[in-house]
């Protein structure tokens, strides 16, 4: 299955809600309620609010695109750390959040996050940052060994509130590499 992985555009904010639609219900612990998912999927990753995300410049959105499908997304957040205790957490700045990585479940395990997850640190290091931060349900522990392999560390812990439960997140984050001067001959 081949596939690119590129900067979205406004044309792929209807595709992103659905794909969000599907990717962060597996995200969450198993004991979250179906009314708190579908909250959040509608207050958070819907398609208006993807147009706002796309239009934001301190917002840098990824997706793999597989002929026109969207098989997962990143999205980094290129400002300082609003969370008092995200912010007291990190120890690498400037830093860039991860706030969000997810590839469709068709796609696990065919290396499309590590590519995906590549991609979105030479974002980050394009825009001047020196490290990346996340949060991760402390619970999925899925994510969190990616995210390890992925070169993050557990850094702090975060209140992360899904509906009307208040989940509990670790805080990670890594170095992100210098960027190369590429010259194109």
């Amino acid at each position: 299955m081949t596939h690119t992985i590129r900067k979205a555009t406004a044309d792929d904010a209807g595709q992103l809600a659905a794909l969000a639609a599907v990717t962060f219900p597996l995200a969450c612990p198993p004991e979250s309620s179906p009314d708190d998912i579908a909250a959040h999927v509608a207050n958070t990753l819907s398609e208006a609010k993807f147009h706002g995300y796309l239009a934001d410049p301190d917002i840098s959105v990824l997706v793999i695109d597989s002929d026109g499908d969207l098989r997962g997304y990143s999205m980094l957040v290129d400002r300082p750390a609003a969370d008092r205790d995200v912010a007291a957490a990190l120890t690498i700045l400037p830093s860039a959040e991860l706030s969000k990585c997810y590839v469709h479940p068709d796609h696990h395990g065919l290396g499309a996050a590590a590519e995906l997850m590549h991609a979105s640190l030479d974002v980050a290091a394009a825009s001047g940052a020196r490290g990346m931060w996340l949060g991760v349900n402390s619970q999925n522990a899925k994510a969190i060994r990616f995210y390890e392999k992925s070169g993050f560390r557990k850094v702090g812990t975060k209140s992360f509130t899904l509906g009307t439960t208040v989940e509990h997140d670790f805080v990670m984050e890594r170095a992100v590499p210098r960027s190369e001067t590429r010259t194109d001959s």
